[in-house]
């Protein structure tokens, strides 16, 4: 059984992470870590069996094989640097780090400590995810030509209250706006998604945004990439889609446009279908994302010592100079009046 201790107990941890690394045969939640008792006593009282610390040091003593990062990206570094001191091999959210020379030295870091490195893309582990890759190799719709990855979504709404009812923004989400804003946060599952199906390289990238919000990241962006395929992919990502609304709505759809067909896959109501010359197929759909996926496959890599079908950290690098690039380029050609 392999020992996995988490590090950061908030949203992300208790949303995929705790749950799966539970009920992953193999696996063992053993240990949780956050400096913030409040957030950590919330995540430790859904497991007893993990031990609970405040105390980086002892969290590192508790007989681990193995940490998932979870913690905000300007930490990742940190932990990274910690496991690979005590052999752990890392299994890290995204962003890997807040700048491409910060993972670059994770990279050299897990390498020195000869640990396993994995990206957290849980999007390629969904039955959806899995099933589009199938097609596209076997060619269901041709050659892709274009596809079209949208998320448009209110990242849980731009309002919070305190205890007297009084309104002020979420903290969660000033956080991902300064960690790079929706397409460092969100948009690196598309990219990912397109580097992955097409398995062709962005060799051209160009991107647009709009400032919904007053944030320095624009809540609002599109990615427009060129694959060595002759593929062209746009990645529409948003924060601010109804972020004030009473009742929000949000829209989750892949498109995938090939030479004989059409792939076609919304989120709500997980509609899922192939157009081709042969007729239309419906197909099971399924949520766009799968941590149980991603960590049986952990769970693989970590016995056999090879990440197998698990996204390295190389891998997490490159969609994430792709996002950050396209919003440094959005950033500087942003016009005010």
């Amino acid at each position: 059984m392999k020992r996995i201790g988490i590090l950061g107990c908030g949203v992300v941890a208790d949303y995929g992470h705790s749950h799966a690394i539970a009920q992953t045969d193999g696996l063992t939640l053993a240990a949780l870590y956050d400096p913030n008792p409040e957030a950590l006593a919330r995540l430790a009282g859904r497991y007893p069996e993990a031990q609970a610390f405040t105390d980086i040091d002892a969290f590192w003593r508790s007989g681990l094989d193995a940490v998932s990062i979870t913690s905000p990206a300007p930490f990742h570094l940190e932990n990274l640097r910690g496991a690979a001191r005590h052999g752990l091999h890392v299994l890290c959210e995204k962003p890997l780090a807040m700048t491409e020379s910060e993972i670059e030295q994770m990279i050299g870091i897990a390498e020195g400590a000869g640990i396993l490195f994995a990206t957290a893309l849980c999007y390629r582990f969904s039955p959806v995810a899995q099933k589009i890759k199938q097609m596209v190799d076997e060619r269901w719709i041709g050659e892709v030509r274009s596809m079209r990855l949208l998320y448009l979504w209110n990242l849980h709404g731009k309002w919070e209250r305190d205890e007297h009812g009084n309104r002020f923004e979420s903290s969660r989400r000033i956080g991902r706006f300064e960690e790079g804003g929706p397409m460092v946060d969100c948009g690196v599952h598309q990219i990912d998604l397109a580097l992955w199906w097409t398995g062709s390289e962005v060799i051209r990238q160009l991107a647009a945004a709009a400032w919904v919000e007053e944030h320095d990241a624009p809540g609002h962006m599109w990615l427009h990439m060129d694959h060595a395929s002759n593929c062209h992919t746009c990645v529409e990502i948003s924060y601010s889609y109804a972020h004030t609304a009473q009742n929000p709505v949000d829209l989750f759809t892949y498109e995938l446009i090939g030479t004989d067909g059409l792939i076609r896959y919304v989120r709500d109501g997980w509609f899922f279908e192939v157009r081709n010359s042969q007729g239309t197929l419906q197909l099971p759909g399924g949520s766009e994302k799968d941590f149980h996926g991603m960590y049986a496959a952990w769970r693989d890599a970590l016995y056999t010592g090879k990440l197998g079908s698990m996204p390295s950290a190389r891998e997490g690098l490159r969609v994430t100079r792709i996002a950050r690039r396209a919003t440094e380029a959005a950033l500087a050609t942003r016009f005010r009046k």
